[in-house]
């Protein structure tokens, strides 16, 4: 990506992050877009002169780790591949730079919204489904789906990267760019190669500047789940026709390599000089 002053997007605070574009209940519109294409829709972004990028301590790149929960036979992963009316996903967030967690579930809201709820969680417990979370979770589900969840989650992959996120001044709409994926589970690991990056646009509905700006740059969005494409990447063998375009983009027609051994993610514990901050907007 570019440098930690972006190809000229002024600074915006956390706070007006989350006044103007929370977005928790949003339609979410996910690019996969190459390096090659991608210093272009910078710079056209910058030219639209609308777009000011999240900014806290002088930092503009944040490290972000997840850690989904699925049943032993990855119920929910084959819920999504099989396009499930009434699907969510399960997972602690981590922002590693400032210290801080929550536990998501992520659900479909109609007309193909995301519907999202969080609740706080412990940093250096990211990979415990915790009595907590599972009374979130439970709650949420009944609410929303009138529905109980499995009774044995566990965790069932990691993702990590990092993240730069821009944000529409005018409101409704923020950008999501995410490099350097890596996907793990216990001390297996799969990291995506450079090269690309993952732009998300989140908006209340239609079309943002950004959708049409890509677009315009041959870039058509396209079904990535970060948690689909690990599971394909770290189960050998697992079906997942809906995301079998993006790996053979991402690592090329003989698909994933195998899992290689690395020691498993920890969450540091909190920084010193943003701990207690609000989790940063997802």
């Amino acid at each position: 990506m570019s440098g930690p002053d972006g190809p000229g997007f002024a600074p915006v605070p956390l706070e007006e992050v989350l006044r103007t574009a929370e977005l928790q209940t949003r339609v979410d519109r996910k690019y996969l877009v190459p390096h090659r294409a991608f210093a272009e829709f910078e710079r056209g972004l910058a030219a639209q002169g609308e777009w000011a990028e999240l900014e806290i301590d002088g930092r503009r790149g944040f490290a972000y780790a997840s850690v989904y929960f699925d049943t032993p036979d990855l119920l929910g992963y084959r819920q999504h591949v099989q396009g499930r009316r009434r699907r969510f996903k399960a997972r602690t967030r981590g922002y590693l730079d400032s210290g801080t967690a929550s536990f998501e579930v992520k659900m479909e809201g109609a007309r193909s919204a995301t519907v999202k709820e969080r609740t706080a969680h412990p940093v250096d417990r990211l990979d415990e489904f915790t009595p907590e979370a599972r009374d979130f979770l439970a709650a949420v589900l009944h609410r929303e789906y009138g529905i109980e969840p499995p009774r044995d989650l566990r965790p069932a992959a990691v993702t990590s990267y990092r993240r730069r996120t821009l944000v529409r001044r005018s409101g409704g709409a923020r950008l999501t760019l995410d490099e350097g994926l890596v996907f793990r589970i216990g001390t297996d690991t799969v990291p995506v190669p450079p090269g690309w990056v993952l732009a998300e646009s989140k908006s209340p509905g239609g079309d943002t500047p950004a959708d049409r700006l890509l677009r315009s740059l041959g870039v058509r969005p396209r079904s990535i789940s970060k948690y689909c494409l690990a599971v394909m990447c770290l189960y050998p063998g697992i079906r997942g026709n809906p995301w079998r375009r993006t790996l053979t983009d991402l690592f090329g027609e003989n698909g994933a390599p195998g899992p290689l051994p690395r020691p498993r993610l920890r969450a540091p514990g909190p920084a010193p000089t943003t701990a207690g901050r609000t989790p940063l907007p997802v």
